[in-house]
């Protein structure tokens, strides 16, 4: 029997080597097995030999005893003897054929066991191999897996990031072709990666194989359009390929391309010419799946940023740059000019009543009108010259190196060539459009940033002042000053309202007929944070600039409904209020069901409330004034035309819409003792004011001349310095509060 010393490896180190040590000791049981069982046998055979030659010989003794010349007691003796010595030899010839027999069937059982064994064991070797090589796929996997690190870098680069993958795959999997499929919108793009070097005839013939290989596992048309990228990627160890080999592919497909989300990635396919087991295809196949899920999260990240970082600078409507962009390219172009000595000029557009549009056939209708306004803007201008959307229907334009003259010929022409531009309402009907514009010149109209960006501002508000469709330009730093002065008060308004230093002053409003004090005039005030009063006419303009009304509008309105129900809770008369509104409020912005739910929750009856408007902006805006009219009376609110006659000729809006009171603008009513038109325009007004049944109120009264003056003409009501000034409280009324009758002689 051959010996063989067992592996000083643990078993699981070298599985090989333990197999034949155990192969080899199991053959030389077996081998021990047999010749036991050959000698046995041998040994059997020489004993029933023996056992035969025993038998014939007292055969032959019994068969001669009777001729022995014996007595009979011996020849008896004798016999027995010879006969028991028969039966022990049969006895034993059949104790030795039971003895080998039991031999013989436990060899046969043992042979058997170490066949059984030898071939579990060589299954479970087996099996070893199979986890050890498992273990070593996966570790190999692992390296790869290692190799994905995404990074913003790596993202944003998702074809450089794939061939770092790739060259890692290849070191751990050696492959020679790898494929990548993505729907893209002109048809389906394949990026083909070879890994080393290959002839034409080698990559001609891979591309033509792999192709059909991809579209038919991808299930895609053979005639599918294409478009192909071959990237070549050194390796240090290529794998050789002839013209006659057959490239094996391990494909993996995304099922549902919806679903996924990777941004049109079909599948990757690997290709490789060498010969794949079953478990390396699988782990490759399951590492394809996670370089799916990789290259088209990346690639969608990469669009994704892409996009973010474009639409960081560019406005998503109309392609252009937006406001930070602009904000940024001023900043430097400030610069540049300044150390070439550079004149630019920054023009400001604003669509003129833009509002309508939407408002009128829709914002989709809107839109498109905004792009097409684009559109123009782009092509009227220089290369160099940056066009931005700053907001809204806002464009703002930075002319390089260009002069005052040049900057406005250039927007006088963007101004007639969008006054030119025909439109198209989603009914097909023409429409036209005009355009106000703002221009200022560095370093003409300013040298800083702050400054242009307030003349541009003036500039466009002068335009829109001169009746739109225009370009407008600041004529002094006088008037800088006072566009910059706008927008500090604006943030102090904005303060203001912010920290409640917004608070409401009443005039009392007399009538001219009793004398009583029948309604008072709330007016906004703003406490300044050194205890000074300031009054809010001084933020009129602002206010309408920046849009502050509607806020201040409703902090007014509380505070003044709270004062009201202060007054009732004393159990005194209340008087009516008369609260100011900005033009705003008629577009339904929601300031009457505001003042509804202030009624209701203050148990105040809304025929104390009256709301007025100055007259040229509740005419300007018919339409919303006549649905904001009936709003207002349907709740129980009365209504003030403020400023009434104040350069208006035509009284048509008096036939179509009525006003509870018309407050005559104060402009007209201080003069009517030294001009004799104005005189006849009070009287006039009032005149046709009461034809109409429309109550009459006098602001600006001044005197006890023109109160007397007023009182003669038939005037309602009056107000004004001189009978009582603004003050922070509503003063309790008795209720016989009469005017002095000095003041009515």
């Amino acid at each position: 029997m051959k010996n063989s010393d067992p592996p000083t490896e643990e078993p699981t180190v070298d599985l090989e080597r333990t197999r034949l040590y155990v192969v080899e000791r199991i053959a030389s049981l077996l081998e021990s097995q047999v010749r036991s069982q050959l000698f046995t046998e041998n040994i059997g055979e020489l004993v029933k030999s023996v056992h035969q030659e025993l038998s014939e010989h007292l055969d032959h003794t019994l068969s001669l005893v009777d001729k022995f010349n014996l007595e009979d007691e011996d020849r008896s003796c004798l016999s027995e003897r010879l006969l028991s010595s028969r039966s022990r030899y049969d006895r034993l010839e059949r104790t030795l054929e039971i003895l080998f027999k039991e031999r013989q069937r436990q060899w046969s059982q043992n042979i058997a066991l170490l066949q059984q064994i030898a071939l579990e064991f060589n299954h479970t070797i087996e099996g070893f191999k199979n986890s050890l090589v498992e273990k070593d796929l996966l570790e190999r996997q692992s390296k790869i897996l290692e190799t994905i690190m995404l990074s913003h870098e790596k993202v944003t680069q998702w074809k450089a990031l794939v061939q770092e993958i790739l060259s890692g795959f290849h070191t751990i999997f050696p492959f020679n072709f790898f494929f990548i499929a993505f729907v893209e919108e002109k048809g389906l793009s394949l990026f083909l990666y070879y890994l080393g070097d290959y002839s034409d005839e080698i990559k001609a013939m891979a591309k033509t194989q792999l192709v059909g290989e991809v579209l038919e596992q991808l299930k895609l048309p053979k005639d599918a359009p294409l478009d192909i990228e071959e990237f070549h990627i050194s390796t240090s160890e290529s794998i050789h390929l002839h013209l006659d080999h057959k490239v094996e592919m391990v494909t993996v497909p995304v099922p549902d391309l919806e679903m996924s989300k990777l941004d049109g990635i079909l599948g990757l396919a690997f290709g490789s010419s060498k010969k794949l087991s079953a478990q390396e295809a699988s782990v490759i196949r399951s590492t394809l799946a996670v370089m799916v899920m990789v290259v088209g999260s990346s690639k969608t990240l990469s669009r994704t940023l892409s996009e973010l970082e474009y639409y960081s600078t560019h406005d998503p409507l109309t392609g252009l740059h937006n406001r930070r962009y602009f904000q940024e390219l001023l900043s430097y172009e400030e610069g540049r000019s300044e150390r070439h000595r550079h004149n630019f000029c920054v023009l400001m557009l604003d669509l003129d009543d833009f509002k309508d549009v939407n408002d009128t056939y829709g914002h989709p209708c809107g839109d498109s009108v905004l792009i097409q306004v684009a559109e123009i803007i782009v092509h009227s201008m220089r290369k160099g010259d940056i066009a931005t959307r700053i907001g809204g229907d806002e464009f703002a334009i930075i002319l390089t190196e260009t002069n005052k003259e040049g900057g406005i010929a250039v927007a006088e022409k963007l101004r007639l060539g969008l006054r030119e531009l025909c439109f198209l309402s989603p009914d097909g009907k023409e429409f036209h459009i005009t355009t106000s514009i703002g221009i200022v010149t560095f370093p003409e109209d300013g040298d800083k940033v702050a400054d242009l960006m307030t003349g541009v501002d003036v500039g466009l508000y002068r335009a829109k002042q001169m009746g739109k469709d225009g370009v407008g330009t600041i004529r002094s730093s006088g008037e800088l000053q006072a566009g910059r002065t706008i927008r500090d008060n604006a943030e102090k308004l904005r303060q203001a309202l912010k920290s409640h230093r917004i608070i409401p002053y009443y005039q009392p409003m007399f009538d001219l007929k009793t004398g009583e004090v029948v309604a008072f005039e709330t007016l906004a005030r703003m406490k300044e944070l050194n205890g000074d009063t300031i009054s809010a006419g001084m933020f009129i303009e602002t206010i309408e600039k920046y849009g502050l009304g509607r806020e201040l509008d409703r902090i007014i309105l509380e505070n003044a409904f709270s004062a009201l129900h202060v007054l009732k809770e004393k159990g005194l008369p209340l008087p009516r209020l008369f609260l100011n509104l900005s033009a705003q409020e008629i577009q339904g912005r929601g300031i009457l069901g505001f003042a509804e739910q202030l009624c209701r929750e203050l148990s105040l009856s809304p025929n104390l409330i009256v709301f007025e408007i100055l007259e040229r902006d509740a005419i300007g805006d018919m339409t919303n004034m006549r649905k904001f009219l009936t709003n207002l009376r349907d709740k129980g609110f009365s209504f003030a035309l403020d400023d009434f006659g104040s350069g208006y000729n035509s009284f048509h809006y008096l036939r179509e819409l009525h006003f509870d009171f018309v407050k005559l603008d104060g402009a007209f009513v201080r003069n009517i003792l030294n001009s004799k038109i104005d005189y006849i325009l009070i009287k006039n007004l009032n005149h046709l004011c009461q034809e109409l049944g429309i109550l009459t109120v006098a602001e600006f009264v001044e005197s006890h001349e023109v109160l007397m003056a007023l009182a003669g003409m038939g005037i309602n009501y009056a107000q004004g310095f001189y009978l009582g000034l603004p003050a922070s409280q509503m003063t309790p009324l008795p209720d016989n509060l009469i005017i002095p009758e000095t003041k009515l002689e």
